[in-house]
């Protein structure tokens, strides 16, 4: 594969007796999107915690090549430097979108950016240019309890992004929503990744979803299994 920017080797995880991942292999290129299909159990979601850092794998490596500067090992990492590279380099949506209720829109977006040390002022500016680039000028100042469900998703999708992200990794991003707006939010997510040069990992259970996608890796029994088999 060209220019691969994330690249996972023979990874293993069990949670007690069960084994969720059982050697897997997986490269990613950079501006690619990839959908990670398999039924509730299969291991899709541990693999996208480990691809992100998020979880620890008991064996296996992953490498993760940024834009610019040395490959870096994310398995090799400390818990620190793992919490650095998930806030400077990836970016993430989840199925609940996991927003501070008590804040507004803008304000959840800036956050990102003033964990990484960005003035109020600066954050709050690019989080408003992120929003209104996702359809929501003028709902900066809503909380999310006053915003719809594509809404509140868009908002998240803006938090992922205002960092400037090189892999967005989502999970279930349009599980609790209709169709419609579970296309609008794939809309707005695949803009705001690969429509960017970015790279987007997404799990999903929605074959709609996984289609719009440019490749579906399907996972079974923690393995990586061929699509004419999945089928």
């Amino acid at each position: 594969m060209n220019d691969p920017v994330l690249t996972a080797t023979a990874l293993q995880k069990s949670f007690g007796p069960t084994r969720a991942l059982a050697g897997v292999d997986l490269a990613i290129a950079r501006g690619e999107s990839v959908a990670i299909m398999g039924a509730s159990g299969s291991g899709k979601t541990t693999l996208l915690h480990v691809l992100a850092g998020i979880t620890t794998p008991d064996a296996g490596h992953v490498a993760f090549a940024p834009a610019s500067g040395a490959s870096v090992e994310v398995t090799a990492l400390g818990e620190a430097d793992r919490s650095r590279l998930r806030r400077e380099s990836f970016g993430f949506v989840f199925q609940q979108g996991l927003l501070l209720l008590e804040l507004t829109a803008i304000e959840n977006v800036a956050l990102a950016l003033m964990i990484n040390g960005t003035p109020r002022r600066a954050a709050e500016e690019h989080a408003a240019g992120w929003l209104a680039a996702l359809g929501l000028a003028g709902m900066e100042q809503r909380r999310i309890g006053e915003l719809s469900g594509g809404q509140a998703q868009r908002v998240a999708i803006a938090r992922a992004q205002v960092t400037g992200a090189q892999i967005v990794f989502a999970d279930e991003p349009t599980g609790a929503l209709d169709s419609h707006t579970s296309s609008e939010v794939m809309d707005a997510l695949l803009w705001s990744t690969t429509g960017q040069g970015r790279t987007l990992v997404v799990v999903t259970h929605d074959a709609n979803v996984a289609q719009r996608c440019s490749r579906i890796v399907h996972v079974r029994d923690g393995r990586i299994i061929p699509t004419e088999v999945a089928a």
